[in-house]
């Protein structure tokens, strides 16, 4: 009929008209599936974080694994495929180095370092979560600004420290410091302070959801404070004191700086597992398969570690959740 528009299918710069309507169709259905039922928004969203953690964070462990069990002449132009299947250098790495030395005097710092810490960080969270004093929270933030301090500032008047080049004189009397270089003080005493106010942060905010009635209750019994601290407040707070030693084995554990700094790289002299490993790259050659044999086998006690302590941690965060 003349005068009227002339209908045509051809598409425009968008796509033709059923087109654009069935996309805008598809998406207000995805919105509205969205709105009824976030859960499976959630769940999509939790896979693919998960997926991200995964590919970012295990794929460094893959190419340890891959370059481990490729023999050192081969890796060169790599693929993500190990070039055979050489399980010998899982053995290699305890018979050049004394490797499990190594391993042993990390654990023992940990260990120790981490006891040290719990003790500190408990009576010092107790003071601060459960007594009332003038400038408590300037002191606290005070202790929690020291530990953002960089450990590189600490160092040099700490080597002198421990290499017995400070003194202190008294009149006609010097004190020397102590040599301790080459021995476990030497890293256990900046491992300690360094790793003490996280700790004390930790326990002083669950100390402090510790009801007083039951701390009372121990004090008419007779038990004094610090007997109430180690019967009942420590007990309560199981999840915290767990987290805090936790967070400070694995820190101690890992730390490289001070670890690196405080000996000459001797087993025999408490050096900790970072000279273990460096003592395989030599002076005109690398083997880099035995540094990652050697990186794969020095994780595995943080590992393990992590997977039992997960478990311990979430049961006790949900008993205490459910307690009154």
């Amino acid at each position: 009929m003349a005068g009227e528009p002339e209908t045509t299918g051809g598409a425009g710069p968008g796509g033709s008209p059923g087109e654009q309507d069935e996309d805008a169709g598809l998406y207000e259905r995805w919105v509205q599936e969205s709105i009824r039922n976030p859960q499976r928004v959630y769940r999509g969203l939790f896979y693919v974080v998960t997926l991200f953690f995964l590919v970012t964070m295990m794929f460094p462990f893959y190419w340890l694994l891959v370059l481990a069990l490729t023999p050192n002449d081969q890796i060169v132009d790599m693929g993500l495929l190990p070039r055979g299947f050489n399980v010998e250098a899982f053995v290699r790495i305890f018979e050049l180095l004394p490797f499990g030395r190594y391993m042993f005097n990390s654990i023992f710092l940990a260990l120790v370092t981490t006891a040290i810490v719990l003790l500190l960080a408990s009576i010092a969270g107790y003071v601060f979560g459960r007594l009332e004093f003038p400038g408590r929270q300037p002191l606290m933030l005070l202790i929690l600004a020291i530990s953002y301090f960089p450990p590189a500032a600490f160092l040099l008047p700490l080597f002198d420290l421990f290499t017995g080049n400070v003194s202190i004189g008294l009149g006609p009397i010097a004190i020397q410091s102590p040599v301790l270089f080459n021995t476990p003080g030497a890293m256990i005493l900046p491992f300690s302070s360094l790793f003490l106010p996280l700790a004390i942060f930790i326990l002083t905010t669950f100390y402090g959801q510790i009801p007083d009635g039951l701390e009372d209750a121990a004090r008419v019994e007779g038990t004094t404070r610090i007997g109430a601290l180690f019967r009942v407040i420590m007990p309560l707070s199981a999840p915290g004191v767990a987290t805090a030693g936790i967070l400070t084995f694995i820190a101690v554990y890992n730390e490289f700086f001070f670890s690196f700094l405080m000996n000459d790289g001797q087993a025999q002299n408490w050096a900790p597992i970072v000279w273990g490993i460096l003592g395989f790259q030599g002076q005109y050659t690398q083997f880099y398969n035995l540094m990652a044999a050697a990186s794969i086998v020095g994780v595995l006690p943080v590992v393990i570690l992590v997977v039992i302590a997960q478990e311990k941690i979430v049961s006790g965060l949900t008993a205490g959740a459910l307690k009154e």
